[in-house]
């Protein structure tokens, strides 16, 4: 208990400064967000009309820590404000229409790319020096090393343009109304994420494959393995019960980072396929200088960061008894 509360503490304290550098991040690009909005206004428009809509919009007059305080008491009330650039639609509403889509495809991808590449690095590490291993570690590293934007449009023009077994784009079928209830719009939204999917799973595998062979190496050395040998125990239950296992702590810190940055989304490959994810959320904003939608996204995946690691630190107890011990 007293381990997690530590932890909770530490979080909370990581919560806040990121708050604070929220704040400050958006306010110190240059360009004046309701300015902007009235750019291309056909008509005159008025102060009166531009100080009604700025504190509509929610940017208060007065000094900065009056904006400050404005701002953590919109947090905590979680009314993030109206978005400029899909005026009238408030941020809770744009927000909660995207990071289901980023969720899904970057959660999955990282899920996915975490899993196949636990299983090779384990295999790699046991077999190191054989031509499993030469193949298999520095071919990951080579497509890790590949831009995401040229695996996307390579995997465009193979799959979807050229043989045209997957669509281009979208998260499913345009003029598709979204029936949650439906068998056949889940398989629809399926059948639109392979290549995205795809695409983002695999430049992932690379640094997930290192990881866990690097740590395998160096467990195999350890006496207990040498010990699990020699009473005569099975290659795989050396593998996978002694070693694999002791491998995968530090990877759980890695996986979780992913995870919490997943929430961002993949911006390239939701760019290339059209994706409806925060990534293509995010670049509209910047472009827009949309304070209350880039304040609300950085907030939501620093929340996700923090809990997926928080999540990892649970793990750890779980995973290592040491902790569990030291945690009493």
């Amino acid at each position: 208990m007293g381990y997690f509360l530590r932890r909770l503490s530490f979080y909370l304290v990581a919560l806040l400064v990121a708050a604070t550098l929220n704040f400050i991040i958006p306010r110190a690009m240059p360009g004046d967000p309701v300015t902007m909005m009235f750019a291309n206004a056909t008509t005159q428009v008025t102060p009166e009309r531009i100080a009604a809509m700025t504190k509509l919009l929610g940017f208060v007059d007065g000094p900065w820590y009056v904006q400050y305080l404005t701002y953590l008491k919109s947090i905590f009330s979680w009314e993030l404000g109206i978005s400029i650039k899909f005026y009238p639609l408030s941020v809770n509403e744009l927000l909660a229409n995207s990071v289901g889509w980023s969720l899904f495809l970057a959660g999955s991808a990282v899920v996915l790319s975490f899993s196949i590449a636990s299983i090779m690095g384990i295999f790699a590490a046991w077999r190191r020096g054989s031509k499993y291993d030469a193949f298999v570690t520095p071919g990951t590293l080579i497509i890790q090393a590949i831009p995401q934007m040229v695996i996307a449009l390579l995997a465009m023009y193979t799959f979807a343009i050229g043989l045209k077994w997957f669509p281009s784009g979208y998260a499913y079928t345009a003029g598709t109304i979204p029936d949650w209830t439906s068998w056949a719009f889940y398989k629809d939204v399926a059948y639109h994420a392979v290549l995205p999917l795809f695409c983002a799973t695999i430049v992932q595998i690379g640094g997930f494959l290192v990881n866990m062979r690097n740590n395998m190496i160096n467990l195999l050395a350890e006496d207990y393995i040498t010990m699990a040998k020699g009473k005569g125990l099975t290659q795989n239950r050396v593998v996978f019960n002694y070693a694999a296992r002791n491998a995968l702590l530090p990877s759980v810190t890695a996986l979780s980072m992913s995870l919490g940055m997943a929430i961002g989304g993949q911006l390239i490959i939701e760019m290339i396929f059209n994706y409806p994810g925060l990534g293509t959320v995010l670049l509209n904003a910047i472009h827009a200088r949309d304070y209350q939608v880039l304040q609300g996204q950085l907030i939501i995946m620093t929340l996700f960061m923090l809990c997926f690691n928080l999540t990892a630190d649970m793990l750890y107890l779980v995973l290592d008894p040491r902790l569990r011990k030291g945690g009493k």
